[in-house]
């Protein structure tokens, strides 16, 4: 079956097993440090815990919580939604838009402490920290982020593809 983030976030689903080659020892490294931080992360208040993060380089990033929540989050959803203060936005009539991103890839992810990544994309974006709450909030929200980030680009004339403007 497929994981999709709808508004409501809970979805069935079976477990994959992770990728079989993860490339580089580095690329190891940080899998190894991702999944300790996925285990060691203490959740606050009743918030969901996760229970799971996969990236899926360069496509998308797998998450899982506690409460049954788990959804895909595309490359393009975490870069135009990245949580950076410059995360190389245009603003046009006052709204700051990311455009052309369609096919942005993820390239890595480091762990951030025992709360949140940071990715790295094929466009050397890499300065936005996404916590775990923040993912949680991006895949219970993902249909409705998306279709205002749509509308706003045509609102403005802008497109996902980097090659039209």
């Amino acid at each position: 079956s497929r994981l999709q983030g709808a508004t409501n976030c809970n979805s069935q689903h079976r477990r994959k097993p992770p990728p079989a080659s993860v490339g580089t020892r580095r690329t190891a490294m940080a899998v190894l440090a991702l999944r300790r931080a996925v285990r060691s992360m203490h959740s606050s208040g009743g918030a969901a815990r996760l229970t799971r993060f996969a990236l899926h380089p360069p496509k998308c990033v797998e998450v899982e919580f506690s409460d049954g929540c788990a959804c895909k989050l595309s490359a393009e959803f975490l870069r135009v939604y990245s949580p950076a203060a410059d995360s190389k936005i245009r603003s046009v009539g006052g709204e700051k838009v990311i455009f052309g991103r369609q096919y942005v890839g993820i390239m890595s992810a480091e762990p951030v402490g025992n709360y949140g990544v940071r990715l790295l994309f094929d466009d050397l974006h890499k300065t936005g920290i996404y916590t775990w709450e923040y993912f949680y909030h991006l895949g219970s929200n993902k249909f409705a982020l998306m279709r205002n980030y749509i509308k706003t680009l045509k609102k403005h004339g802008l497109s996902r593809d980097p090659k039209r403007k």
